[in-house]
């Protein structure tokens, strides 16, 4: 772990996910002095294995974060284990504190601190995320491809959640959960894929083994679940970044809360940039990195052109002294 004293670094990240490492990487291999400070609370910790990823489908998120923190260690890049409890400053000279009671400096500000999933209060939901309780099809579907999936609403789009998981089971049972009133529409098009709809409000999960075996209905019916795909709420972790000014604001999609960037990922604050699911809610751990690179690329062009500016100032003074 790194101490850090009151040395002002290029570039302070808060978060070592995906796109805080790739923009470490990418910082460090524009020879910026970059520290990163990580909670060491990735939201894909419960996951077993990270898809989608181009050469790196199947590997382990722990596994992942080692292999790009040894990459960006090798640029230079340092490491600051601890929680950020608040940031203040301004462009030029941020101080990041942590929960500790120490702090670190830097003249540029990346947040890459990711999000938290807030899911539906029912017992044994939480327990399971990230194994046989699921969101996204594209992640975990061919891992629970032909079993039993239950699709929990809690929101308008469950009938197309549904509709999107039949790609992968034929056994696939919508509960409404009172949560949703399918539209004609949508009804025809369950029915026409085959797709059983449960009324009802939803009591808890069954588990027999640590292994889900069912969704318990409140009046006592049980039905057979291998697995169980619910929309959680994505709230961005901002809380830290309040007295700059930041605050996240409602997703377009209306599925939680982000900060909102530029295409570059620079926030409406001077001299601080965004990347990965802070921002952008639906991001994937690939596209989250793309984002990080990204982020890292404005970040020292903004740089650079404060250097050029500087040096070229001073040599007009040099001129005429």
């Amino acid at each position: 772990m790194t101490k850090m004293n009151n040395t002002l670094v290029d570039v302070v990240i808060v978060g070592g996910g995906a796109a805080g490492l790739n923009a470490a990487q990418m910082l460090g291999r524009s020879r910026r002095s970059v520290l990163v400070v990580d909670g060491g609370e990735p939201r894909n910790a419960p996951a077993d294995a990270v898809h989608g990823f181009l050469s790196r489908d199947g590997i382990s998120p722990a596994e992942l974060y080692r292999i790009g923190r040894a990459e960006a260690e090798s640029y230079g890049g340092r490491f600051l284990n601890g929680q950020v409890v608040g940031v203040t400053g301004s462009k030029g000279r941020f101080s990041v504190a942590l929960e500790d009671g120490s702090m670190v400096r830097g003249r540029r500000l990346l947040i890459a601190t990711g999000l938290v999933d807030e899911l539906p209060d029912i017992p044994g939901l939480r327990e399971r995320w990230g194994k046989d309780v699921l969101h996204c099809p594209y992640c975990h579907g061919w891992e629970v491809r032909d079993q039993a999936i239950g699709i929990l609403a809690t929101g308008p789009l469950a009938a197309h959640q549904a509709l999107l998981f039949r790609q992968w089971s034929a056994n696939v049972t919508l509960f409404l959960n009172d949560a949703l009133q399918p539209t004609d529409v949508e009804l025809h098009q369950l029915a026409a894929r085959g797709i059983t709809v449960v009324d009802g409000r939803v009591d808890s999960l069954r588990v027999e083994r640590d292994r889900l075996t069912g969704v318990a209905l409140i009046g006592g019916s049980v039905v057979a679940a291998d697995a169980v795909v619910t929309a959680p709420r994505f709230m961005a972790r901002t809380a830290a970044f309040a007295e700059l000014g930041l605050k996240a604001v409602q997703h377009p999609t209306g599925m939680g809360e982000h900060l909102d960037t530029d295409d570059d990922g620079a926030t409406g604050v001077p001299g601080v940039w965004a990347a990965g699911n802070v921002t952008d809610l639906r991001a994937q751990v690939l596209s989250s990195a793309a984002a990080g690179e990204w982020a890292g690329v404005g970040i020292n062009s903004d740089l650079m052109a404060e250097e050029l500016a500087e040096a070229v100032a001073a040599h007009k003074g040099s001129l005429t002294a």
